[in-house]
């Protein structure tokens, strides 16, 4: 069996309704310009409030794909 190399970055992704949907939001957004996405780990949750409300939630999000290298 080869072996692989994987690289891991991390993504923001927001939404108004959930931290479910701004984790989704950042790994659909990465899958457009990432090949072979492999793991999404959420590392963090956090909220924007405006005026006592929550207006945006984000999800930090680690994301690991296949690293092919330099060509």
């Amino acid at each position: 069996m080869a072996e692989s190399i994987y690289k891991v970055i991390e993504l923001v992704g927001t939404s108004t309704e959930s931290w479910e949907k701004a984790a989704a939001a950042a790994v659909e957004t990465a899958s457009k310009s990432l090949a072979d996405l492999r793991i999404a780990e959420v590392v963090e949750l956090d909220m924007q409030i405006e005026e006592g409300k929550v207006r945006v939630y984000r999800a930090k999000v680690k994301v690991s794909f296949k690293y092919l290298g330099d060509k």
